[in-house]
C-alpha cells in the first residue's frame, strides 16, 4: 500500500508554540493536515501519523493507561525507539496526567548486560508504575524489571488490545509535570529532570518564536533519538507546537546509512535539521563525489549544531563537500542547550553561518580571561571557539566566578541562568536540586564560557577540567592535537585524568587507532607525546585503543567520565607503576 507523506503547507492559521500545555497545542495542531513520517533505511516511507490521528488514538490510549487503575503523576517508562508508538504513548501519558519517561534504545553488540543494568537504574530511579518496549527490546526490559515494582511490562500492541473504559479525562494544568527528561550522563549517571507543561511551552515558544524563527512554510527532519532532548524537543514537540510537519529516520539507520540524510533532505525538502559535530562529520565522510549530483541541498535554511562542543572543522569540511548540491554554509546554526533548560539556551543569528573567536587558550586556561588572537600570530597558543549566539528573550544569564560574583564580558566562568523554561528540579533527587538549584531560581550550568557584548561563548564543562601541579587544562586541547594527526580522525580522542602509581593525577589521552602495523602505532604515540610537551608543556600519557571502543552516552557523545573509570579499571597498581616509568621514558625519549 502506498502510503504518502504528511504536506508541508496548510490552511490551518500558524501560531508560534503560544499554548498553555502540550495537549492544547496538539488540540490545535489536529485542526490542520500536517504530522509526523517514519522513514525506513532505504528512504520509503513506512508509515504516517497526521496530528488529527495522533490526538485521537492518544486520547483512547489515555483512557486504557488510566484503565490499569494509574493515577495522576504516575510514571510510565518507554524504550524510545523511533516510530510512531512512542509519539502515541508519550501524548496518551499527556492526556491522562502521567508523567513518561523515555528510556534509550540502543544496545551494542556483547552490552546485554550493560544495557539491562542501565535500563534498571532508570527504571528504579524514576520508579516506574509501567513499562513499554517493542517486541525487540521487551526481553531487555523485562530483565532490567525484574525485582521492581513495575506493574505492567508490555509491547504497544498489548496496551492497544485493553479495553477502552468509558472515563472523562482529566483536565490538564500548567503547572503539571509534562515528563522527566534524562540528562545523557556524560560526567555521571543520569539524573531526571522534572519538566511541567509551563516549562516546555515556554522554550518552545523561544524555539519557534526566536530562535529559528519558524513558519508554516517551514519542515524538519530528523535522524535525533528521542530519547534525548535534542530529539524529543526539537523534533517530537517542536513540530506539534508549530503545526508543521516532519519526517523521521532511525538514529541507527542513519549510523550505518548517513547518507540516507541528505537523501532525505533532497526528497522532502525539509529546511530544518540538526545534529552533534559527529553527525555532519559521519556523513562528510561517507559522501562519495558521485553522489553530489543526487542531492538537492538548496532548501536547508537551519543546520542546527550543538549537543557536544562545536568543531569548526567539522563544518568547514561538510560544506565544502556539499556546496555544489545546493548546501549553503550560511545555514549552520549554532546552538547551546541543556536538559535542565528543557532545551534551547542560545542560538547564533540565521543566515549568518557559524562565527569563532581565536583565543589565546594559555591565557584563559591561567587567567580565566578570553583574549583575542590574530590568526597570524605566532607568540602563544591560539584556539577557535564557536560563537552560540544570543540566549532566547526569557533568559538571564551571568557568568560567575568561584565566589559567585558576576563577571564582566570576556571574563570566563561558570555559566548561570534563569528563566521559565529552567527546570524546577531533578525526581526524587532534593540534593542534587538544591546543588545546581542555588536560589532565586538561579541554575548552576556547570558549563565554563564568557560573555562578550550579549553572544554567549562555552569553552569546556567544569568537570571536564584536568588539572595537573595546580595548572588548569582543557582536555579538548589535547584531544585537537590528535585530531591534528593523519591517523587520527575528528572524535577519535579523549583527554582525562587518571591517578599514577603515587595517587596523583596524571593526564592521559586515550586515542582510538586504525592503523595496525607496530612501528607505525609506535611512531604515533611518540609523536603525541613529543607534541603535547612542546606545545603544552605537558606530560601525557598517550593509549592507542581499537576502533569504535571509546565510550558514549546514551546521546551519542564521547564520555570521559566512563573513559577515566575504564581507564583506571584496566590499571592495577603494578600496571599503573608500568604506565608511569613507560610515561617516563617517552618524554625522555621524544
Amino acid at each position: 500500500m502506498h502510503i504518502s507523506a504528511t504536506p508541508t503547507e496548510q490552511s490551518l492559521p500558524f501560531r508560534s508554540a503560544d499554548f498553555a500545555t502540550l495537549t492544547e497545542a496538539l488540540d490545535y495542531a489536529a485542526q490542520g493536515e500536517t504530522g509526523c513520517n517514519f522513514f525506513n533505511g532505504r528512504g520509503r516511507i513506512y508509515d504516517r501519523l497526521t496530528y488529527r490521528e495522533l490526538r485521537m488514538q492518544a486520547r483512547e490510549l489515555a483512557r486504557q493507561l488510566l484503565g490499569l487503575g494509574l493515577s495522576r503523576g504516575d510514571r510510565v517508562a518507554l524504550v524510545a525507539e523511533t516510530d510512531p508508538h512512542f509519539v502515541r504513548f508519550f501524548y496518551a501519558c499527556q492526556y491522562a496526567g502521567l508523567i513518561p519517561v523515555a528510556l534509550p534504545a540502543s544496545v551494542k553488540i556483547g552490552a546485554h548486560e550493560a544495557y539491562v543494568a542501565q535500563l534498571h537504574r532508570l527504571l528504579e530511579a524514576s520508579d516506574a508504575d509501567v513499562a513499554v518496549a517493542s517486541e525487540g527490546y521487551l526481553g531487555f526490559l523485562e530483565e532490567a524489571s525484574e525485582g521492581l515494582s513495575v506493574r505492567m511490562v508490555a509491547t504497544p500492541d498489548a496496551f492497544y488490545a485493553l479495553d477502552v473504559p468509558a472515563i472523562d479525562l482529566p483536565q490538564v494544568a500548567a503547572g503539571d509535570i509534562a515528563y522527566l527528561q534524562y540528562t545523557s550522563g556524560s560526567t555521571r549517571f543520569p539524573r531526571g529532570v522534572i519538566i511541567r507543561h509551563e516549562t516546555a511551552m515556554a522554550n518552545l515558544h523561544g524555539i519557534v518564536a526566536h530562535g529559528l524563527h519558524i513558519t508554516g512554510k517551514d519542515r524538519l527532519m530528523s535522524w535525533l533519538p528521542f530519547y534525548h532532548d535534542m530529539g524529543l524537543v526539537g523534533f517530537v514537540l517542536t513540530p506539534v507546537a508549530a503545526q508543521i510537519s516532519v519526517d523521521y529516520l532511525d538514529t541507527r539507520e542513519f549510523a550505518m546509512r548517513p547518507r540516507q540524510w541528505l537523501k532525505m533532505m533532497t526528497q522532502s525538502k525539509a529546511t530544518i535539521a540538526f545534529a552533534p559535530s559527529f553527525g555532519y562529520d559521519l556523513c562528510a565522510r561517507r559522501v562519495r563525489p558521485g553522489d553530489i549530483a543526487e542531492y538537492d541541498l538548496s532548501h536547508w535554511r537551519v543546520a542546527g549544531i550543538g549537543a557536544e562542543m562545536i568543531r569548526p572543522q567539522t563544518l568547514e569540511h561538510f560544506a565544502d563537500i556539499l556546496e555544489p548540491a545546493g548546501f549553503d554554509r550560511r545555514a549552520f546554526v549554532a546552538c547551546y542547550g541543556m536538559a535542565e533548560c528543557t532545551l534551547g539556551v542560545s542560538f547564533s543569528p540565521l543566515s549568518q553561518g557559524f562565527s569563532t573567536h581565536y583565543i589565546d587558550s594559555d591565557h584563559l586556561a591561567d587567567q580565566h580571561e578570553a583574549v583575542l588572537m590574530d590568526t597570524g600570530e605566532t607568540e602563544g597558543r591560539g584556539r577557535h571557539f564557536v560563537n552560540c549566539g544570543v540566549p532566547l528573550p526569557s533568559f538571564e544569564v551571568e557568568v560567575r566566578d568561584e565566589d559567585g560574583n558576576a563577571l564582566p564580558d570576556w571574563k570566563s566562568g561558570v555559566i548561570h541562568l534563569r528563566g521559565p523554561s529552567v527546570m524546577s528540579g531533578y525526581f526524587n533527587l532534593p540534593e542534587e536540586t538544591a546543588h545546581a538549584l542555588c536560589g532565586d531560581g538561579w541554575l548552576n550550568t556547570g558549563d565554563i564560557g564568557y560573555l562578550a557584548d550579549g553572544v554567549l561563548t562555552i569553552t569546556g564543562r567544569k568537570k571536564d577540567l584536568i588539572i595537573i601541579h595546580g595548572r588548569n587544562i582543557w582536555p579538548q586541547d589535547l584531544e585537537h592535537l590528535a585530531e591534528t594527526q593523519p591517523e587520527v580522525r575528528v572524535g577519535d580522542a579523549l583527554a582525562f585524568s587518571a591517578p599514577d602509581h603515587e595517587g596523583e593525577e596524571m593526564c592521559v589521552l586515550v586515542v582510538q587507532c586504525r592503523e595496525r602495523d607496530p612501528n607505525k602505532r609506535h611512531g604515533l604515540v611518540r609523536r603525541l607525546t613529543a607534541i603535547i610537551r612542546t606545545e603544552l608543556g605537558l606530560d601525557c600519557y598517550v593509549e592507542l585503543v581499537p576502533p569504535h571502543s571509546l565510550p558514549r552516552t546514551s546521546s551519542g557523545k564521547l564520555s570521559r567520565a566512563k573513559a577515566r573509570l575504564d581507564f583506571i579499571a584496566a590499571h592495577d597498581e603494578e600496571r599503573l607503576n608500568a604506565v608511569a616509568e613507560e610515561l617516563r621514558v617517552r618524554v625522555a625519549t621524544a
